[in-house]
C-alpha cells in the first residue's frame, strides 16, 4: 500500500516527543543499554556449577515450623 506524498512525511507527537527527547539527551540510548544490561542481561548458564548446585539442594518440609513427629 503506497501512501500518498502528504502522509509520507507524517510523524505522530509521540515520535516527535521522542526524537526532541533523544535530542535533548544524546547518551539516553547508552544509558538505557547500561541499565538493560545491569538488571536482564544475564551471563551464560555453566551446566556443572549448575548440576552441582542442584545435587545439593536440600528438601524443606511444607510448613517450617511444624516439628517433625518421631
Amino acid at each position: 500500500m503506497k501512501l500518498s506524498k502528504q502522509h509520507a512525511n507524517y510523524q505522530s507527537e509521540i515520535t516527535q516527543f521522542i526524537d526532541s527527547l533523544k535530542e535533548k539527551n544524546p547518551n539516553l540510548e547508552a544509558s538505557q543499554l547500561a541499565g538493560r544490561a545491569l538488571l536482564w542481561d544475564k551471563s551464560p548458564i555453566d551446566l556443572e556449577t549448575q548440576a552441582r548446585n542442584q545435587a545439593s539442594r536440600i528438601d524443606q518440609q511444607a510448613y517450617p515450623y511444624q516439628n517433625k513427629v518421631r
